[in-house]
């Protein structure tokens, strides 16, 4: 693999008290209820391999934060490995490490998610370790101080002198005004730098409770005995008593094209396209995740057909949603071939678009569309780990972890023409940020 590939993919590599049973042939089947405390636990029992997944996800998310105050949803995703009460500093990761297990976290602008994945005879390590980290974290001023080091450094690292590492950060500033999408997980470096430890205490204390947060256990278990152990570590911890800060800020139209040059550390140019477009779960995202497939899915993909084989104008194409809960934005992105301009290739992208908009799909295209589809849809669940993440989401989103199953029918529904529509609809030039990646040695 190129450096080149390889830099672009690690870019973008950026529900009921009582406990009913959803089953159906061939379907996922799974168990929810919840605690006194609010805590929503899902279990999803599945025996043929050794292991379980042991997953909190947060409904909390860099959307959560405060204007002056960006980058405590990530800056948690840290400090919650620093320890607990009853676990010395430094030694979470080693409990489940010790027990031949993996464990890991990440952040959205809309959620946090923790999980370990180990041998199902280790599930009671598992559940403790949650418990410990929700009922009393330390959120003190050494971690605090140890970890704002951290993610300073990291971001120096991983977006500051990384090449095309403010690809996203640039976009989103430009893309949004009033939204808290308008800034990146990351954070800014001086909000955090100048924030006091009751601040994160506040935050912890506000966000990272039992009524905020959904427990999914999926894998080698027997639901009857994992419950009794889920109120064993998890029923004593009490809910919040503040209210939970959602924000509910109604984006303003984009009102004209925005266009703009960033020059970068970079050797190859980049082409951007980023186009406003409504939230998950709505009938024209589908139609949207339909219309970036046929776009740049594969091999055969129009984009890649004509850009990548045919003129050779185009080293990489893709085009994708960044899949956040309020409405976000679609991103189409080319890098040139070498020699070429980045003014001809947007010309060149924009003709297979506009081909789009003019003629509808036939059939067969169509076909393929709707199997590439199912086969992904499939695929993301063929794993535990993958199975408890897409269960956690779907509940915190959406309030349905049944869409793990019913999820397929929402792109099945989309029509040819929906296809087209949706194309003419948000690809426009007053809907989009076009930006311009170029060397330093050009400015």
């Amino acid at each position: 693999m190129t450096k080149m590939k390889r830099t672009f993919l690690i870019l973008f590599a950026l529900l009921l008290s009582g406990g009913l049973t959803y089953a159906a042939p061939g379907e996922i089947e799974f168990t929810e209820y919840e605690l006194d405390n609010g805590l929503h636990v899902i279990l999803h029992e599945d025996k043929s391999t050794p292991i379980v997944a042991v997953s909190v996800m947060y409904h909390v998310g860099s959307k959560n934060e405060q204007p002056d105050r960006t980058g405590f949803a990530h800056f948690f995703e840290h400090l919650m490995f620093e320890g607990t009460e009853n676990i010395p500093r430094g030694e979470y990761s080693k409990y489940v490490e010790k027990a031949g297990g993996t464990l890991n976290a990440n952040t959205t602008a809309d959620r946090t998610y923790y999980y370990e994945i180990m041998p199902s005879n280790q599930l009671e390590m598992g559940l403790w370790l949650e418990s410990e980290r929700m009922l009393h974290a330390k959120v003190d001023s050494v971690g605090i101080q140890t970890q704002k080091g951290v993610v300073i450094e990291e971001k120096k690292q991983r977006y500051d002198n990384a090449p095309y590492g403010s690809l996203l950060a640039e976009t989103m500033k430009r893309a949004f005004k009033k939204h808290p999408y308008r800034w990146t997980t990351i954070g800014n470096p001086e909000h955090i730098r100048a924030a006091k430890d009751e601040e994160f205490q506040s935050f912890y204390n506000e966000f990272y409770v039992p009524n905020n947060a959904v427990l999914v256990i999926a894998g080698d278990i027997n639901v009857d005995d994992t419950k009794q152990k889920v109120e064993q570590y998890f029923g004593s911890i009490p809910a919040g008593g503040k209210e939970i800060y959602r924000p509910e800020v109604v984006e303003p139209p984009l009102g004209g094209e925005v266009r703009d040059t960033i020059f970068d550390n970079i050797q190859l140019p980049l082409l951007i396209h980023a186009y406003r477009t409504p939230a998950m779960h709505t009938p024209d995202y589908y139609a949207l995740e339909m219309l970036n497939t046929l776009l740049s899915d594969g091999q055969s993909s129009r984009l890649n057909k004509s850009l990548v084989d045919e003129q050779q104008i185009a080293l990489q194409v893709s085009s994708f949603p960044i899949p956040f809960r309020d409405p976000s934005v679609n991103i189409v992105m080319a890098f040139p071939n070498m020699g070429n301009d980045l003014a001809d290739l947007e010309a060149a992208m924009m003709e297979q678009i506009d081909e789009v908009k003019r003629t509808l799909i036939d059939e067969n295209e169509f076909q393929k569309l709707k199997n590439q589809i199912e086969n992904d849809i499939v695929s993301s669940n063929t794993r535990i780990a993958s199975r408890a993440n897409n269960l956690a989401r779907y509940h915190t989103f959406f309030g349905n972890a049944g869409m793990i199953n019913t999820e397929i029918e929402n792109y099945l529904a989309v029509t040819r023409e929906d296809i087209q529509r949706v194309a003419n609809e948000y690809f426009t030039k007053d809907n989009r940020v076009v930006l311009y990646y170029l060397p330093k040695n050009q400015q």
